[in-house]
């Protein structure tokens, strides 16, 4: 496979995967949304769940910095994980994002952060352009001078850019553990099966941990020829971190959605299947 091909959309997705099996590495709850857009573009979805989303070890400090919320000038969400912990634990206290302090603006990474913020009634005030992380930090509406922001965030594997550019920027940053996303035990069968019959079209990673955890999935599967069955199995992944540990990992990538979203992930299956 090639190098990885950094297009712009543009295809109409009916039929453009009629006959091909993709196998999606999403958190195990996550997988509805990607299986649609898949299928609504021909595809046959095989799940093949990288991730399990699951608590922190400890709640303490999340529960503590939304107990003094009204302190914070920004709330910085970067994934729905991040919304559905930030708003499960304000439920125990009796409060919700709808009900935010009027002092503390919310920013949401991401098409369907943002989206899931507003299915809650409380609507991001800022959402970046692009759907990464450095597009948030390029384009944020203030400076981050004297401000002080909360990052919920993953407990393990994250990037922590974020943090430390608002760091650098002059601003009083705590970054809190929301959530967790671990190794699954091992793979469906079904998704075994086609693996071992050759029977896998693509793969695509939606995050650097999905890769990882993909290898790991694999290497216990078929041991020291794990990378065996990915031959003839495009690659592809939904960003460029992402993007960066398909090559640290697999040593190679064959295409990336832009934009890096689901729909950009299709798009991008399509593109490097054409060829």
């Amino acid at each position: 496979m090639g190098t990885p091909d950094h297009h712009s959309g543009g295809t109409n997705a009916a039929g453009a995967l009629d006959g091909r099996r993709i196998a999606v590495t999403r958190a195990e709850r996550q997988l509805g949304e990607a299986r649609r857009l898949f299928e609504a573009a021909g595809a046959e979805v095989l799940d093949l769940p990288a991730l399990v989303i699951g608590p922190p070890d400890e709640w303490g400090p999340l529960d503590d910095a939304l107990a003094d919320w009204d302190s914070f000038h920004w709330l910085i969400l970067s994934s729905t994980n991040g919304v559905e912990a930030v708003q499960a634990r304000l439920e125990r206290r009796g409060q919700a994002l709808a009900h935010r302090p009027r002092s503390l603006k919310i920013a949401a990474v991401g098409r369907k952060t943002a989206a899931r913020l507003e299915e809650l009634g409380a609507a991001a005030d800022f959402v970046p352009p692009e759907f990464v992380a450095d597009s948030l930090l390029e384009n944020f509406p203030v400076s981050g001078w004297g401000l002080r922001l909360l990052l919920p965030r993953v407990q393990s594997g994250g990037r922590t850019v974020l943090a430390e550019a608002f760091s650098a920027a002059g601003a009083r940053v705590v970054e809190v553990a929301a959530y967790e996303s671990r190794c699954p035990e091992g793979l469906p069968t079904s998704t075994l099966a086609a693996l071992e019959r050759g029977q896998v079209d693509a793969i695509t990673f939606s995050s650097g941990k999905t890769v990882r955890h993909t290898c790991q999935l694999l290497e216990q599967a078929f041991g020291s020829n794990w990378k065996e069955p990915l031959e003839r199995i495009a690659l592809v992944s939904i960003g460029p971190q992402t993007s960066q540990m398909c090559q640290a990992l697999l040593g190679r990538l064959d295409a990336e959605a832009s934009p890096h979203d689901l729909a950009g992930l299709v798009e991008a299956c399509a593109q490097a299947l054409r060829g």
